[in-house]
């Protein structure tokens, strides 16, 4: 379905029980809703709604040009405009990788609306910066983001040679068909720069600016993650006021949502049962 919202069309896809207990699912980067299709038929099957939104820069309906556009703030706003738009007061709400940061967000700042939350693989923003600050090895592997951060030059480097550096980041997520409908969309004229200026219009002060969640809360980490160490994972739980839950999964990638829709699944569910 298409949802208007703050002068934008999003595409969101929504699924399950009609008037079941909604859940709102927020992808990451660089992928789009389709990323939830493996985990939502459990969650339907217990009974809940689902809307999984594609968000700023990745809804061709949303795409503005500016790269202050994409600041934490206007995601965050989206995402509370959306759930107006869709009549809905309070959610589950769920995130992976950057979906992951603006659900902290909108947890902290608009507690009224958040049910529960799951974030995954992405921890808190304090507890991210706790690492950035204390551990070399997640300096290590935040290092890529400061080529995310180049207009022009990130473009280049990832889209080159039909994709191929684009494409080796995602081949966590599964089998060349799998990375096929991630990467494809990202071709599309426009589609990759905006995703991107999610990094370029990212600062300290707007990390800074997300407080402690109040809200129930689960935070699902991998231990394979190449992009997210144990010292943010584990420095997340100070940054929770709320009941806490730290799940960690063995053997899987940063693409939790690909690679184990199940056990996340299951996450999940746990978390909304605990506060149904």
């Amino acid at each position: 379905m298409r949802v208007d919202a703050r002068g934008f069309t999003f595409e969101v896809t929504a699924g399950g029980p009609p008037e079941g207990v909604p859940v709102l699912l927020l992808h990451g980067f660089p992928q789009h809703s389709g990323e939830w299709d493996e985990v939502v038929p459990a969650l339907h099957a217990a009974g809940l709604r689902t809307y999984a939104l594609d968000q700023r820069g990745y809804s061709p309906g949303a795409r503005p040009t500016a790269v202050a556009d994409y600041r934490i703030p206007e995601l965050v706003a989206d995402v509370v405009a959306v759930l107006d738009a869709l009549g809905l007061d309070a959610v589950h709400l769920v995130g992976h990788d950057w979906g992951a940061i603006v659900a902290w967000a909108v947890a902290a700042g608009h507690p009224e609306r958040v049910r529960t939350l799951t974030a995954v693989s992405v921890p808190h923003p304090a507890a991210m910066a706790h690492a950035l600050a204390n551990d070399s090895q997640q300096k290590a592997r935040s290092s890529y983001i400061a080529l995310f951060r180049k207009p022009d030059k990130a473009e280049k480097v990832l889209l080159a040679w039909h994709a191929t550096a684009l494409r080796k980041l995602l081949g966590g997520v599964g089998d060349g068909p799998r990375v096929d409908r991630y990467a494809d969309p990202m071709r599309e004229p426009g589609a990759l720069t905006a995703a991107l200026n999610w990094y370029r219009a990212m600062s300290r002060s707007d990390l800074a600016a997300v407080g402690p969640v109040a809200v129930p809360t689960t935070y699902v980490w991998s231990d394979r993650d190449v992009a997210i160490g144990r010292t943010a994972a584990e420095a997340c739980a100070a940054n929770v006021t709320g009941d806490y839950r730290f799940v960690q999964l063995g053997g899987v990638s940063h693409w939790i949502p690909d690679a184990a829709p199940g056990p996340l699944a299951e996450a999940i569910l746990a978390r909304v049962s605990a506060t149904a």
